[in-house]
């Protein structure tokens, strides 16, 4: 008779890690549906989640480990394969020392306590050169908010009045949090998108401002300007609780609504009525930063800027404002006190030392420079979990030569990647439905346990992996704990919740009540205690103290060879940056990459619905089938195409050489390019 069992846990499909039901039959996944009782989903699944089934159990799923020979990968056994790499690492150790080793992070399998281990193996063999996809994406919204509130706040949708998106898309990136978005349109609140396009949520919004890529800064300085200019602003806040008032308010009188509209294109009418509505909201003004900002040559300032105006509206931890959250008290994995690591140049932290400083991480971009020069130091080896740099990182050209080149290249992943393809060894990795670890909830701050409900003889999960390695390598010390349930149980010590109740409360265990206006009692997480519309920190390091704006170089310097900007990286529901594209279903949904044009440009091209065109930057150029959009969805004189595609890779074309000077992140967002009409494709 069939055996049938449901168990409750975490999807990790995207980053949403929405609660759901997994069903299994005679202990195979069958089904999955959403778990209603958890605060964060109430039960709501985007078509991802059931997707994990197919993912699970696809017919190229890697199973066994295979290690790279004349004639192709060949599978051995994992036990000859964890010796071989730790025998290989320790004679590049010897030859070239520690720091020649490094270990890059990617999200694919799901990340909470992954991270946490990949930071603790790095330091306790005595390597700084810890790298992420975060130097992409993430960093630089963590950064700019940081500099100027302490931390990276969390909105509070369903209690605000106004709701600003700024570069964000959630439908088709954070489908979750669209319902609450929805459900705070229903009890009243505004919605504002700011973006290029007309994207899903934009559609839903009551203001959609839609500027030129890169002029960020000019709109939320515009809006500063007018809060200031009218008195819009909360003057007992700013009087007691930030720092630098007198500079802002100075260098924002240059942001007249004429200036801002002939900068951004946003009419000035339009800045005016938004100004108003968040005045009149405050302090219930929700504003969440998206990634796009993050990718232009002064993504920093720009966030900065959008930053200040929790300050000025006195909406900074306030409930329907942005919510400072409060973690859970726990044991740390990280090795940064008990074992430093920033006098042995890592990779990138002379160029970006903020990227270091705040999150003890290297540059992803420098290391291929490095790896290829050999300078400042040799850089001869790479662990590599889970992340697809060969097609997510920009001049991809340029990272798969980097990759080839390194002495040792080991990939652990799920499948065959375009990066796992470069490896020495591709090791099987173990998905989020194959783990077991603690989850948090910042808006609910709420703890959950994501379960193993299933797992495949030579698929470790990721603790077990670092624990054997570290072993091998002589520093199992710093590994001690048996497997993962010894190790979650270590971690939640402090918090005084136990493992037992994360297993009995599949809904999640609030680890703290939520409160507001933490700041009364300890100030803000910056060095001031306030809110810093300058930041003596960044003064100190050479950087503007204040938020300057700098216009994108297509606007300061227009290139005539390269009269399009590119927009990369706008999201589709289906696909989760590089993944997914293997799921059938999906790729029949989407079946392939396509760049999005406006009418006119494609009149001027001289280009039809679905021919074929050559985008061409300094850096290289792919080609790729139009498509036309409608007149009001994208800009003219813009391109947009969403990156993760083998077959019409983006970032062949994007910058590798240009960075926002404080985070280093590459310029991928208003990218300079010309179009070419491919006669005779179809």
């Amino acid at each position: 008779m069939a055996e049938h069992k449901v168990v409750q846990s975490l999807c990790r499909m995207c980053d949403d890690r929405c609660a759901i039901n997994v069903y299994l039959k005679n202990n195979r996944i069958v089904d999955i549906d959403g778990y209603i009782p958890h605060p964060w989903n109430r039960g709501r699944l985007c078509v991802k989640a059931r997707a994990a089934v197919d993912m699970v159990y696809h017919k190229d799923r890697l199973l066994k480990p295979l290690k790279k020979t004349a004639g192709g990968f060949k599978e051995i056994p994992l036990e000859q394969a964890m010796d071989e790499i730790a025998a290989r690492l320790l004679k590049i150790k010897e030859q070239y020392g520690t720091r020649s080793i490094s270990v890059w992070k990617g999200e694919a399998i799901g990340f909470s306590q992954q991270e946490d281990l990949a930071r603790r193996f790095v330091h306790a063999l005595g390597t700084p050169n810890y790298f992420s996809n975060d130097s992409q994406c993430y960093n630089g919204r963590y950064f700019g908010y940081r500099l100027v509130e302490g931390s990276w706040p969390v909105p509070e949708y369903e209690n605000s009045d106004s709701i600003v998106l700024w570069g964000a898309n959630p439908p088709h990136a954070h489908p979750n949090m669209t319902q609450v978005i929805m459900r705070a349109r229903k009890k009243g609140a505004r919605l504002i998108v700011v973006d290029p396009r007309l994207s899903a949520i934009a559609r839903k919004a009551y203001i959609h401002a839609s500027l030129q890529p890169g002029t960020d800064g000019a709109l939320a300085w515009g809006i500063i300007h007018l809060l200031i200019k009218e008195g819009w602003y909360n003057r007992d806040f700013v009087d007691k609780h930030t720092l630098g008032f007198s500079s802002l308010a100075d260098y924002a009188q240059r942001f007249t609504p004429e200036y801002v509209q002939n900068e951004s294109g946003v009419d000035a009418g339009l800045l005016l009525e938004i100004a108003r509505i968040l005045a009149n909201s405050a302090p219930r003004v929700a504003i969440y930063m998206g990634n796009g900002p993050e990718h232009h040559e002064n993504g920093i300032n720009n966030i900065r800027a959008v930053a200040c105006l929790d300050g000025l509206l006195g909406s900074l931890d306030q409930e329907g404002g942005n919510r400072l959250i409060e973690v859970m008290d726990k044991n740390e994995l990280t090795l940064y006190d008990e074992i430093p690591l920033h006098h042995l140049d890592p990779i990138g932290a002379d160029r970006f030392p903020v990227l270091y400083n705040f999150r003890q991480e290297c540059h992803t971009m420098t290391a291929m420079d490095t790896i290829l020069s050999n300078k400042p130091y040799p850089l001869r080896a790479m662990l590599l979990t889970a992340a697809n740099p060969a097609i997510t990182n920009p001049n991809s050209l340029k990272v798969r030569k980097a990759f080839e080149s390194l002495d040792l290249f080991v990939v652990r992943d799920l499948f065959m990647t375009e990066t796992a393809a470069l490896a020495d060894y591709v090791l099987p990795a173990a998905s989020f439905l194959e783990r077991s670890e603690i989850h948090y909830h910042g808006i609910c701050q709420t703890a959950t346990l994501a379960r193993k409900i299933i797992s495949f003889p030579d698929c470790p999960d990721e603790y077990q992996f670092w624990h054997d390695l570290a072993h091998r390598l002589g520093i199992g010390k710093f590994f001690p704990w048996k497997n993962e349930i010894e190790l979650t149980r270590w971690i939640l010590e402090p918090s005084g919740i136990s493992l037992k109740q994360l297993e009995e409360h599949p809904e999640g265990v609030n680890y703290k009540p939520i409160r507001y206006k933490k700041w009364r009692e300890k100030g803000f997480n910056t060095p001031s205690g306030k809110i810093e519309f300058t930041s003596q920190y960044l003064k100190d390091l050479g950087y503007e103290e204040l938020p300057e704006y700098k216009p994108p170089a297509y606007k300061s310097g227009p290139d005539p060879e390269y009269p399009y900007v590119l927009i990369t990286g706008a999201r589709k529901l289906l696909y989760y940056h590089s993944r997914f594209r293997n799921i059938p279903r999906f790729r029949t949904a989407i079946p392939k990459a396509d760049v999005e044009i406006h009418p006119l440009d494609a009149e001027a091209i001289g280009v039809a619905d679905g021919e074929t065109v050559k985008i061409t930057s300094r850096i290289g150029s792919l080609e790729i089938p139009v498509k036309i959009m409608a007149p009001n969805e994208i800009l003219p004189g813009n391109l947009q195409i969403t990156h993760g595609w083998k077959d019409a890779n983006v970032n062949l074309v994007t910058h590798d050489d240009r960075f926002d000077p404080i985070s280093g992140f590459p310029l991928m967002k208003a990218v300079e390019v010309r179009v070419e009409k491919i006669h005779g494709a179809q």
